[in-house]
């Protein structure tokens, strides 16, 4: 996991494996974080697959009659849409940094 909120307990985390993204692109994904739960609810993690593709998980407790499954499906198709440019050099960081693949030219 690269980072995630949770609003149950109204918490962020960011995993210190990822220290080395600069500082400015971890504060984005700290907002991405935090404004989707409180928008939608639940729980949101940004998550690395081993590939080094990026996936966007929500999930909920069962008896959150709050959690708006609709609008988080429609919020992730906007995050993505949004933030595109930023997954993407996520991707190749992971790739590059973290896989240890060879940087394309």
């Amino acid at each position: 996991m690269l980072c995630g909120a949770n609003a149950y307990e109204q918490k962020y985390y960011f995993n210190e494996k990822f220290k080395g993204i600069p500082q400015s692109i971890q504060d984005e994904l700290h907002v991405i974080c935090v404004l989707f739960t409180e928008e939608v609810g639940g729980i949101f993690t940004i998550v690395f697959e081993e590939d080094g593709s990026i996936s966007l998980e929500t999930d909920a407790k069962e008896d959150d009659l709050l959690y708006d499954e609709i609008g988080s499906g429609l919020l992730i198709g906007e995050i993505r849409r949004n933030r595109q440019e930023m997954f993407e050099s996520l991707q190749l960081y992971y790739r590059v940094i973290i896989l240890g693949e060879p940087l394309e030219e």
